[in-house]
This record gives C-alpha cells, sequence and structure tokens, in this order.
C-alpha cells in the first residue's frame, strides 16, 4: 500500500499549499478545481494530498474564511493579567468564549510600552451587542486588570501562507502600496445568514472534492444555484474571504516539522493623518500575513499600524522588520515609535459571528441578552 505523504515540504504538497492556504481569493462554486488550475497538480491528486494531510492535522481546518470585520464588530484585545492568572485566562478565552479567535500569550521588552499586556485575543461581537461589555464580562471571568481594545479602522494586508513565504527574499514588496479596504458592517438578510453560516463550517475529510456546495445548500434549506448565488452576492458585497487549507502552524506536527517558529506583532506609530499612506507602504510588504491600521493609544506608544509576520528564525524575522522599517525612512515616512510583540503559546479557532448564536451563547451562561447591548 502507498502511504500519502503528509509532510509539508513534500514537493507535491508544497506546490498544492503554496496556492491553497491563501492564494484562492473570493467565493468559487469549485475551490477545489481552482487549487488544480493554479498549483498544476491534477484533481486527483490535489484532493488525496489535502485529505491525507487534513487528517494527519498537518493542515488544521479547511473551509471558506469570511471578511469578519465587516460582519460583526470586532477588535485585536490586549489584556493585563496576573502571572498567576495567566494561563488560566488563556484557557478560558480558548474554551468558554466562542467570539474569541486567536488567543495568543505575548512578550516585549521588559520596560517597553504595553509591556504588562501578556494576553491577546481577537473579539467579535454581533450587533446589536456591545463589544465593550462582551468583554468587561470576560475581564470578571478571568481576573483581568484592565484590557485595551483595539478595532481596525483599515486593512492592509490579509493572508496567511506559511510555505510559499518560507524562502521569500528579505524586503520582498508588491511594485505599488497595498490597496487599503475600510471597515464597514454590512446588514444581512436572514437567508445571507443561514448561507453564510452553511459556508463557513469548515469541511470534514470526506467532503474535500469539486462538488463542495450542494450538501451545504440542502443543510440551509436552498439548492445549490440559491447557495452559490447568494454566496456571490455577498462576495461583491465584500464579505467573502478566502477559501483556504490552514497549516497547524503553532504546535509540532506528527511528522515532526514546525511550519513556523517565532511569530511577532510589529508596532509601528506613523504620523497623524497618515496611518493609510503608512498602512499601504507597509502592507506592500510579502511577509506580513495581517497589517491593520489600529490604535493602541498611550499604553502602547501611540501606535496606529500592527503586522503579524511568520518565521522559522528569529533573526530572519528582524531582518524582515528592519526592511520594512527602511523602506518607510525610504519615502519619507517618520516613525514615533515602534516596537516588537513575540507570540508564545496560542490557539486560533474560528470566532462566531452570527447574532443567533450570540443569544445562544447568553443562555448557556445565564446572562440576558438585553443587558449585553
Amino acid at each position: 500500500m502507498t502511504t500519502i505523504p503528509i509532510h509539508t515540504d513534500d514537493p507535491v504538497n508544497a506546490r498544492i499549499l503554496a496556492v491553497s492556504e491563501d492564494s484562492i481569493q473570493g467565493f468559487h462554486r469549485d475551490p477545489i478545481g481552482a487549487i488544480v488550475d493554479q498549483s498544476g497538480v491534477g484533481l486527483e491528486d490535489v484532493v488525496t494530498r489535502i485529505r491525507a494531510m487534513l487528517e494527519a492535522g498537518t493542515i488544521r481546518r479547511v473551509r471558506q474564511t469570511l471578511m469578519a470585520t465587516n460582519l460583526a464588530p470586532g477588535a485585536l484585545v490586549a489584556w493585563s493579567v496576573s502571572e498567576d492568572r495567566l494561563d488560566d485566562a488563556f484557557e478560558y478565552m480558548f474554551r468558554n468564549d466562542p467570539f474569541s479567535g486567536h488567543v495568543v500569550i505575548r512578550t516585549t521588552d521588559e520596560g517597553k510600552s504595553g509591556a504588562r499586556y501578556r494576553l491577546w485575543t481577537t473579539v467579535k461581537v454581533p450587533r446589536p451587542y456591545s463589544i465593550d461589555r462582551h468583554c468587561e464580562y470576560l475581564k470578571d471571568q478571568v481576573g483581568a486588570d484592565h484590557f485595551r481594545l483595539m478595532p481596525a479602522r483599515c486593512i492592509f494586508a490579509l493572508g496567511v501562507g506559511h510555505v510559499r513565504r518560507r524562502t521569500m527574499e528579505v524586503g520582498s514588496k508588491s511594485d505599488g502600496p497595498a490597496e487599503p479596504r475600510q471597515v464597514e458592517v454590512v446588514e444581512l438578510s436572514d437567508l445571507d445568514w443561514r448561507v453564510l453560516i452553511g459556508l463557513k463550517r469548515e469541511l470534514d475529510v470526506d467532503e474535500v472534492g469539486p462538488d463542495l456546495w450542494t450538501n451545504r445548500g440542502e443543510e440551509v434549506g436552498v439548492t445549490v444555484d440559491t447557495f452559490c448565488k447568494v454566496a456571490e452576492d455577498l462576495q461583491r458585497r465584500k464579505v467573502i474571504g478566502r477559501f483556504s487549507t490552514f497549516l497547524e502552524h503553532a504546535k509540532q506536527l506528527k511528522t515532526g516539522e514546525r511550519v513556523t517558529r517565532y511569530n511577532a506583532l510589529f508596532h509601528w506609530a506613523v504620523p497623524e493623518g497618515r496611518e493609510v499612506e503608512g498602512g499601504c507602504e507597509i502592507g506592500r510588504h510579502h511577509i506580513l500575513t495581517h497589517c491593520y491600521w489600529r490604535e493602541g493609544g498611550p499604553d502602547f506608544g501611540n501606535v496606529n499600524i500592527m503586522g503579524v509576520v511568520h518565521g522559522t528564525e528569529r533573526d530572519l524575522v528582524y531582518e524582515h522588520k528592519a526592511a520594512i522599517d527602511a523602506h518607510l525612512a525610504d519615502v519619507g515616512i517618520p516613525l514615533s515609535y515602534t516596537n516588537v510583540f513575540w507570540g508564545g503559546r496560542s490557539e486560533i479557532k474560528p470566532s462566531e459571528i452570527a447574532p443567533s448564536a450570540y443569544r445562544d451563547w447568553c443562555a448557556s451562561v445565564d446572562l440576558d441578552p438585553e443587558e449585553m447591548v
């Protein structure tokens, strides 16, 4: 019996992953076919390899992503939690709050702005509920001293492709500035929400194949054609992200590999009024998986642009940041402050975004949803 390779550095797997991680943008009626077309790997191999890597845990999930910032008000949240409560707070956010997505313990140099904020999460709370009240509830549950909400005001880069970034040249960037994407929450109908909920659920192993959406349409009570037409309309309204195979990059794989070893949250403070310009110049650098305009406030040196870089070598991650800083100097954008927060323990899960899910959660923790508006 032939063993199907599950290593990310297997040549065929690498060709597939270089496309499937973050290159299938928007909604596709046949996203697996799009991976076939862009990777040059045959359909049978693409299906077999993705299924094998998913079953082995090399790929942790396969799903259609959404532009959640346009579906529910959200924020990056930094939490000040005492060291003796830090691990318990991490566990609570990961296991008990369905509206927290990324949960990361970060460190920066002692004495740097914001060093007391060790726990970082992303939180999204659907309308009409209040993200402030939700975080106040979480603060009480974990015994945090304080939290800082940093909603995204503009997006400059978003796409996690670890395989294709492994050998990326330091300073690699697009020919022009990144395209800024404004954050604006879109109002959805009941049908829109039904399709979105069916669309975003991660795929089981046996679902990976050329006909993904027929069963999802049946789940939400519509034909596959209606399902796809609603999804295409949602894409026009800018609430659809990419179809993606998400690698397990925070933990060692069964193969012994580590997809990445370091992740860094970079902070830059560009002059007030030049946030979009600065973000577009930073976001054009290919190494960044995320780049946003977020206001850090005085606790974080008044930073306003934040970006994330992953890598297998710490020094190389620093080199990428130095190249971005040098580019900013070259184009005449001064920095009043910059810093790095290094990621340690981390967990990632898709966060809930539907109002119905929020009401269900309130009932499960004995909260009156009307008090969370």
